[in-house]
């Protein structure tokens, strides 16, 4: 596995989601959803592939960051990279001048996610698996190593030891040869022969639990039961989510939610009739018109289903606890990034305000680095953490993440949605389900129904249901045509975009 890495390539591809004003909210009235995008380049032709995520304007500045970090890839073998990850990662994050761009926030973060990604796409290709199992089987074969993640935490600890602490206290692995309880191959298998042919009825719809072998050895191949939750965000502002839950079946085992895009008001009774029963709110614009259509969504999807409202970062403090106070009769479950995703203190404050009214706080998609998160969650400042794959140093520093949330029992719902977070996400919330956490409880995945078609192995929804990815790598492939199509500004689509 030598792969030695001789070239990088990243380009600027833009698409012109403001036209329809996709993705558009109190803060953000016209993004143009885009990426920077990373090819790494081998000796022997495999290449991994590797983005970040912006939202047009200023995408051009992270690629010339993401060609200042160049230098410290070119010429280094896969087999170096991750014999010391950890190290990898310091170098990138740590080069005594580039530093003082960040230290690992802002433009020169983002830059260091898209190589980070990059390369772990190339590992698992070269591996031949999918991330997420990549990941699962250096857990099984006790290769996972501090040396994997992400520095800098003292609530951290060695992962490899923690990991395996929870997972024995998860029934998911045995604590010693003399221990004759279940591995986790062999629960599950339990699980699955109790889920298999299960149908788990909502008001209208049979969601079937789909199979995936996740076992690397040939005699004991394990199988893990794909049993997430759906929600629904519409465009515009103007959002419901969906999902549907598990009814019998599996005693404490829920499904993970995801966000899917829905366009227009009426679609929010077709998913309702599909089976959906979760729903997010965009607020923050106008008081008197979020009471109005948080009203009207509650009195769409009835007292029983849930409904969660976003706010993007744009009240201070005790304008939040004021105006989610006003929406509280409609019960809704969070309210996400409620302000500066900065002000740790500022959530905490909230968060303390709004619990006797039964309401969270989610914030993460734009927090920084994991120390960032130590902190939000030392301060009780989130019910809900919310990891993104490409705001956070890639796999390395979310891992690390994954492991803090687990220790303060606080559930993981990712950020997804833009240009290939979808697609990069779901694998380590496969992870954390299947090695960290062992619960669906609370747990969440957006899910947005765009641009997945510009993806080579584009993310899989059946049944309102993630399907475990099978194709091997970090599924952020885009599709060479559609790169070339989108470049900004040399691409057809933005050719024809200047010449209107």
């Amino acid at each position: 596995m030598l792969h030695k890495i001789i070239n990088l390539t990243v380009r600027d591809v833009r698409f012109p989601t403001s036209l329809e004003q996709h993705g558009s909210d109190a803060m953000h009235s016209d993004p143009d959803y885009s990426a920077a995008y990373v090819v790494l380049d081998t000796d022997c032709g495999l290449k991994g592939f590797g983005l970040t995520f912006t939202l047009g304007k200023g995408t051009e500045i992270v690629v010339c960051a993401v060609k200042a970090l160049a230098g410290l890839v070119v010429g280094k073998s896969l087999q170096e990279i991750v014999s010391n990850f950890r190290g990898f990662y310091r170098l990138l994050t740590s080069d005594g001048q580039m530093r003082w761009l960040g230290p690992e926030k802002g433009v020169i973060h983002l830059a260091t996610a898209a190589v980070l990604n990059a390369v772990w796409d190339l590992w698992a290709r070269a591996e031949g698996k999918p991330l997420w199992k990549l990941l699962v089987d250096m857990v099984s074969h006790r290769l996972f190593r501090p040396s994997i993640y992400a520095p800098g935490s003292d609530l951290e600890g060695n992962m490899s030891s923690r990991m395996c602490q929870s997972r024995i206290q998860s029934g998911l692995c045995r604590a010693s040869t003399s221990d004759t309880s279940p591995t986790c191959s062999q629960r599950m298998k339990l699980w699955v022969r109790q889920l298999y042919d299960v149908q788990y009825t909502s008001s209208t719809v049979q969601e079937k639990k789909s199979l995936l072998s996740v076992g690397s050895e040939p005699a004991d191949s394990s199988c893990f039961s794909s049993i997430f939750r759906h929600t629904c965000e519409s465009a515009g502002g103007q959002a419901a989510e969906r999902g549907s839950d598990a009814e019998g079946g599996l005693p404490g085992v829920h499904h993970l939610l995801c966000l899917a895009r829905i366009p227009r008001p009426a679609a929010q009774t077709d998913a309702l009739k599909s089976g959906w029963t979760k729903f997010k709110v965009k607020v923050g614009a106008d008081l008197e018109d979020d009471v109005r259509r948080c009203r009207l969504i509650r009195q769409m999807i009835g007292p029983n289903n849930t409904l969660m409202i976003d706010a993007n970062q744009r009240w201070d403090v005790d304008e939040a606890i004021s105006w989610v106070s006003k929406l509280a009769e409609v019960k809704p479950l969070w309210i996400e990034e409620p302000t500066s995703p900065d002000d740790i203190l500022g959530h905490a404050t909230i968060a303390k305000a709004l619990a006797p009214l039964g309401i969270g706080v989610a914030t993460g998609e734009q927090c920084h680095n994991r120390v960032m998160f130590k902190q939000l969650l030392q301060a009780s400042a989130l019910q809900f953490v919310q990891i993104d794959s490409c705001r956070l140093g890639s796999v390395n520093e979310n891992l690390a993440v994954l492991l803090m949330a687990h220790k303060f029992q606080v559930p993981v719902c990712p950020h997804a949605g833009g240009v290939g977070l979808c697609e990069l996400v779901q694998h380590l919330i496969l992870f954390d389900y299947i090695c960290v956490s062992a619960n669906l409880s609370n747990r969440m995945c957006e899910y947005v129904d765009h641009l997945h078609e510009h993806f080579a192995n584009p993310v899989v929804i059946q049944d309102a249901h993630y399907m475990p990815p099978k194709d091997p790598g970090y599924s952020c492939e885009m599709l060479e045509s559609s790169v070339k199509r989108h470049q900004f500004p040399e691409g057809d689509v933005w050719k024809l975009h200047q010449n209107k």
